[in-house]
């Protein structure tokens, strides 16, 4: 079958990749010169499954007012006259009570654990590398209050069989020694030993070159505008200056994903969540992470990846605006300055952002559609990275008739009440 994946990054790069092997003919379609240059790009490192978690809580309105009153927010709203925003932080709401919290959750491990396992598969068999390590992510708390609220999620945890341990501080710095040079700022943490970490735009370049090997044809600088539908199928797409053709076409397009639908009366509720990262080199090893820790309180990660130091985080709600702004730079230079500040250079970091295609719900949308040969493989928000080789497993699956590895439901757009045939 022939299959047009829209978008090159590293969704529509793993997808290809995973239909190319289950033996479809596939040509992606990317807008940028090169494979995983928006959201791929920089991101924080993490292939986390075990911190994989909806942004909709219980008492996200009060942590919101909290959040904006802090001189290091992790969270920036700009008011706008957008609706989608205010439709999308309606139901984001909407999604905030405990239940609905515990079964977003639990979707979200659903496709992360097996998405972790299918990149160690991957490994395993091709001998891909992308400064990986395996050695998990530590979530620090720097206030009892966060320590005693993470009841919950390990509960989540212990129901689907993810290891973790919470630590005292001395088995933070147990795990992360370079956290002993600055131990009295923390009261513990909670590590989970399964998760990993690695350069996603370095991955997603070394897959899309196994791909083409494969024989898929990545067509680039080519823009997508429009679905043609005609007798209830899509037809084709505009791209460029022509139309492209095929059996089934897949959605990957990350944040840019809704507005490619809306006109084919699909309605996405994803919204552009900007975030930031710094790239910072590292000048003394024993200063630098090991692995990953995430500062609970600022939502801010610090990444080790190979002589580099990933400094990832934050939420700034502003559409589509991809200004760098220096205000979210502080931020991220004071997480890492006050946690491994002899670790790196901060004055030679690369300062990126990038937007993360976030549904209100903090699920993906995979799968088939109304139109019975469009399928979606987006809204993966801030775990596009831990997400990436379980999603193109899972898309291969279903575009070959076979029945996925892992249970579906509440991955798809029926949970949007919104049919599906494909």
């Amino acid at each position: 079958m022939k299959v047009l994946v829209l978008g090159g990054g590293t969704i529509g790069v793993s997808c290809a990749y995973f239909l190319a092997r289950a033996g479809h003919e596939v040509t992606v379609l990317e807008r940028r010169s090169g494979v995983a240059l928006e959201t791929s790009y920089a991101n924080a490192g993490e292939v986390s499954p075990g911190y994989a978690a909806p942004w909709a809580v219980p008492g996200m309105l009060a942590k919101v007012i909290k959040w904006l009153l802090m001189e290091h927010r992790p969270l920036v709203l700009r008011p706008r006259l957008d609706p989608s925003l205010w439709s999308w932080l309606f139901k984001l709401l909407g999604n905030c009570d405990a239940n609905a919290y515990a079964r977003n959750k639990a979707r979200m491990l659903r496709l992360a654990e097996y998405s972790r396992d299918c990149l160690r598969q991957l490994r395993a068999e091709t001998g891909i590398a992308y400064d990986d390590r395996a050695r998990g992510t530590l979530q620090v708390f720097r206030q009892q209050q966060q320590m005693d609220a993470a009841g919950s999620d390990m509960a989540i945890l212990e129901r689907y069989g993810v290891p973790f341990a919470l630590l005292d501080r001395e088995g933070c710095v147990a795990r992360e020694p370079a956290l002993g040079r600055v131990r009295d700022k923390l009261v513990g943490g909670l590590w989970l030993p399964g998760d990993e970490t690695g350069d996603c735009f370095k991955f997603t370049r070394c897959l899309a070159e196994m791909a083409e090997r494969l024989g898929v044809r990545f067509r680039f600088d080519v823009p997508i505008t429009a679905l043609h539908v005609e007798g209830g199928q899509v037809a084709g797409v505009a791209a460029g200056v022509g139309i492209e053709r095929a059996d089934a076409y897949l959605v990957a397009l990350g944040s840019y994903s809704s507005a490619l639908l809306k006109p084919s009366g699909i309605d996405l509720p994803i919204y552009p969540v900007k975030g930031y990262s710094l790239t910072v080199p590292i000048i003394d090893p024993s200063g630098a992470p090991e692995s990953t820790v995430m500062d609970e309180l600022h939502k801010v990660a610090v990444t080790r990846l190979g002589d580099r130091i990933r400094v990832g985080g934050m939420a700034e709600l502003a559409g589509f605006n991809l200004d760098l702004r220096t205000a979210r730079r502080r931020t991220l230079e004071y997480v890492a300055g006050d946690l491994f500040g002899q670790g790196g250079d901060l004055s030679r970091a690369e300062f990126w952002t990038g937007l993360r295609p976030m549904t209100p719900d903090g699920t993906p949308v995979l799968g088939a559609t109304p139109l019975p040969n469009l399928y979606l493989s987006t809204g993966h928000g801030t775990l596009g990275w831990t997400m990436a080789a379980g999603t193109g497993r899972v898309i291969a699956d279903l575009l070959s008739g076979r029945v996925p590895e892992i249970d579906m439901s509440g991955l798809g757009l029926e949970r949007y009440g919104q049919r599906q045939v494909g």
